[in-house]
């Protein structure tokens, strides 16, 4: 088990995105984040630097329109790279939980790498835009992500005024949660499940 590598890298080109992104599960939290779209450039960061991963993202897309297309093709990636690198997901926690506080704001991710893609999202955003992103755009973002991981992703925000931090609380909520649920547990004889498969 300890010899598994659990990386996977993504190439996916369209008429509206580019996109190169690699992922590390068992990295040391090192990132090479190049986007059109700075707030999720800096979402992006907290990802690999708070959940030890290894992420780099070279992302090119139409965001002369707006920052939709980039947005949702980079979640897109991103959920299929954990799913590519996670495997047959042989002797991992499967469940993840993590709350995260910032400054008012109460965020909590709960994960289960199931193989049964679902987002439930109780998360409300004061603004409309953090800067020039539009914080729409963070539901588009998991739902494509939990989608392609095949994941199970519940976000609840209990509390919180601050739009900006409601927003960084879930990402960091969801990578320590994330970090989690990929962790190998020595307990953990095979696959996470009675079905003998996830």
């Amino acid at each position: 088990m300890e010899n598994q590598v659990r990386q996977h890298t993504i190439e996916r080109n369209t008429k509206e995105t580019q996109i190169s992104l690699a992922l590390n599960i068992d990295g040391e939290g090192q990132a090479d984040i190049q986007t059109p779209v700075p707030f999720l450039n800096h979402m992006l960061d907290a990802i690999a630097r708070h959940g030890h991963f290894d992420l780099s993202v070279n992302a090119a897309g139409d965001v002369e329109i707006d920052d939709h297309h980039t947005t949702e093709d980079v979640g897109i990636c991103l959920g299929q790279a954990i799913q590519g690198a996670l495997g047959d997901k042989r002797g991992i926690k499967r469940y993840g939980n993590a709350f995260v506080p910032m400054d008012e704001t109460l965020a909590q991710v709960v994960i289960d790498l199931s193989n049964r893609p679902h987002l439930e999202f109780r998360a409300e955003f004061p603004s409309q835009k953090v800067g020039t992103f539009d914080t729409e755009l963070v539901h588009e973002f998991f739902w494509k992500l939990a989608l392609e991981a095949r994941m199970n992703l519940h976000v609840i925000v209990h509390y919180g005024s601050n739009t900006h931090h409601i927003i960084e609380a879930i990402f960091k909520a969801f990578t320590k949660a994330l970090d989690e649920a990929t962790q190998i547990d020595p307990r953990v004889k095979g696959v996470p499940s009675t079905k003998g498969m996830l």
